[in-house]
């Protein structure tokens, strides 16, 4: 069981991460399930989840999953058409194969070698990939307790694909801030010698070669700091990605050694 603690608007970097890279996938899909996780002792993340899907799949549901029965309880009041509280854990507690799966804040109580094991269990429940579609998404990560930093991964059935750090441009001075929310895959990996360890480094050294542009202001130094980054890590989103103060960079290039 998690603290349970939460706050409305939370998850909302997020959750519009999703919609933008995923929406197409959930529209696809029709009457497409996702799952909130391990939402926590009030049911606001799945409730926000919802009402940000249906902009971009109108027939998607979200069922919340909670292994306190006294959190499902609490939950249930909140149900309505498309949204649903269910008992259960990382065996997914449904019928059907889930085309999402959200789980903010939970493995950070883990032992990092337990992490590969609960990413293979929650992969193997996504819908599966067929002739026009890639299949379900799991995204895995850790934020702030009002959002304003967030770092997670986002996998496939065939595992992780990559890596995404979002922020309220306001609140860095400087892109390693986010450290502290690395999920807990690559958290204790921040060290020298480890890819993340580098990256972070690299742009650091991107965000300060890039000082001259913040006098037109935070996001416009974001989006050179990002710009310089691309030359020497594989970054998978543009400039669209970047004004929301997010850069997303393949899985294989931050992967821990070993």
């Amino acid at each position: 069981m998690t603290r349970g603690t939460t706050n409305p608007n939370r998850l909302r970097r997020m959750d519009r991460w999703i919609a933008a890279v995923h929406g197409a996938e959930l529209r696809r899909a029709g009457d497409a399930v996702a799952v909130d996780l391990g939402y926590g002792a009030a049911p606001w993340t799945p409730v926000e989840l919802l009402q940000r899907l249906r902009t971009v799949a109108p027939r998607a549901r979200v069922v919340g999953v909670e292994i306190d029965p006294a959190r499902v309880a609490a939950a249930r009041p909140y149900e309505r058409e498309g949204l649903a509280f269910r008992h259960g854990g990382f065996e997914i507690p449904l019928p059907e194969r889930p085309s999402l799966i959200r789980a903010a804040n939970v493995l950070r109580q883990y032992e990092e070698a337990e992490v590969a094991e609960v990413w293979a269990r929650l992969c193997a429940r996504l819908a599966p990939a067929c002739a026009n579609s890639r299949g379900g998404l799991l995204v895995e990560g850790t934020c702030d307790e009002i959002g304003r930093r967030h770092v997670w991964v986002a996998l496939g059935a065939e595992g992780p694909r990559t890596v995404t750090f979002a922020t309220r441009l306001g609140s860095l001075d400087r892109p390693s801030d986010l450290a502290e929310r690395l999920p807990k895959a690559l958290i204790h990996r921040n060290v020298p010698g480890e890819p993340v360890h580098a990256f972070l480094r690299d742009f650091d050294r991107a965000w300060a070669a890039a000082a001259p542009y913040a006098s037109y202001g935070v996001r416009q130094r974001w989006i050179r700091a990002v710009r310089d980054l691309t030359a020497d890590w594989p970054v998978t989103d543009g400039a669209t990605r970047w004004r929301q103060g997010e850069v997303t960079v393949r899985w294989g290039a931050l992967a821990p050694r070993g």
